[in-house]
C-alpha cells in the first residue's frame, strides 16, 4: 500500500499534465478576448473632440479616499477633473478643479467623502 505522501503527489502530477494537455489547439482562440471592451460613460467623454487623444487616468478608492492618477503622453494640453459620488444623501458629491496636464505631464488629483464614496470617475477637456 502506498503511503498518503505518495499518493498525494502522484494526483497532483497526473491533473497537472491532465491540464497541461488540454490547451487550446490554436493560438488564435487562446488570444481571443473573453470579453467586449466596455465605452466610457457619456460624462468621461465631455468636451473631447473626435479622433481627440486624452490623458490615461487611473482612478483609486481606499475608503472615503478617491486618488486619480493622470498621465499625457500625447502632445497636445488635456484637462483633467475628478468627480466623487458619495454613498450617503447628506454626504455632498465632491468635484477638484480643473487640473491642465502637458505634454508628458503628470498629476495626482484626490477628493473624500465623510463615510464612503459610490463611484469616481475623471472628465477630460481639450485644452
Amino acid at each position: 500500500m502506498r503511503s498518503p505522501l505518495r499518493r498525494t503527489a502522484a494526483l497532483l502530477f497526473s491533473a497537472t499534465a491532465l491540464a497541461g494537455s488540454t490547451a487550446p489547439a490554436s493560438p488564435v482562440a487562446a488570444a481571443a478576448p473573453t470579453a467586449a471592451p466596455t465605452a466610457l460613460p457619456a460624462a468621461a467623454r465631455v468636451g473631447v473632440r473626435a479622433g481627440a487623444r486624452h490623458a490615461e487616468c487611473r482612478t483609486r478608492v481606499h475608503g472615503s479616499h478617491a486618488t486619480a492618477h493622470c498621465f499625457n503622453g500625447n502632445a497636445t494640453t488635456d484637462h483633467v477633473q475628478l468627480h466623487v459620488e458619495c454613498v450617503r444623501w447628506w454626504d455632498p458629491d465632491m468635484d477638484t478643479a480643473r487640473a491642465a496636464v502637458g505634454p508628458a505631464g503628470h498629476v495626482s488629483l484626490t477628493q473624500r467623502c465623510w463615510l464612503g464614496i459610490r463611484h469616481a470617475w475623471v472628465t477630460h477637456r481639450a485644452a
